[in-house]
């Protein structure tokens, strides 16, 4: 199976990619865990949320994997909290650095910061997701996994995703 992670700022189409993409090659996608953790917690968050929220986000991935096809799709990763957790608390867990080393996608899809800004409660940072972005981009150069930019409009980068997924299950399956 190839897992394809989607990665990269706030409100750079995440959610919306994921879901076309695994309408597109029929399977499933992982939603962001912390979207219903947050949007239930009643008070502000804290590092342990984050870890919490990794290991939910790690549990969810596992109970879809079994649904999934030759593709799973994950709206996120153990990246983005630990990127979040780095910037919105000076450090991160230590499980979520120990869990990303083990990270096993196929393909990460950074996220480009050309499309708007759409506000939502949960969305903290409108004016650094360039900074956001090259944060992102150095942590993947870093880890050396394979990953591809994406960017444009929707359908744009519908395209562009779809084209390196393709090519990589030419080379895969």
């Amino acid at each position: 199976m190839l897992k394809i992670a989607i990665t990269g700022p706030e409100s750079t189409g995440k959610s919306t990619l994921s879901e076309q993409l695994a309408t597109h090659y029929n399977t499933v996608w992982v939603p962001e865990y912390a979207r219903a953790y947050i949007g239930n917690l009643g008070r502000d968050y804290t590092i342990d949320d984050i870890e919490a929220i990794a290991r939910g986000q790690l549990q969810l991935e596992q109970e879809l994997e079994a649904g999934a096809g030759t593709i799973l799709i994950s709206d996120t990763d153990l990246l983005v909290l630990k990127i979040w957790s780095e910037h919105a608390f000076g450090r991160c867990p230590e499980f979520i650095v120990q869990q990303l080393e083990q990270q096993n996608y196929n393909l990460y899809l950074l996220m480009g910061v050309d499309l708007p800004w759409e506000p939502d409660p949960q969305r903290e940072h409108p004016h650094l997701r360039q900074f956001f972005y090259d944060w992102y981009k150095r942590e993947l150069q870093t880890m050396g996994v394979p990953f591809a930019e994406i960017s444009g409009q929707q359908h744009e980068r519908f395209n562009n995703a779809k084209k390196h997924i393709d090519a990589l299950l030419q080379t895969k399956l």
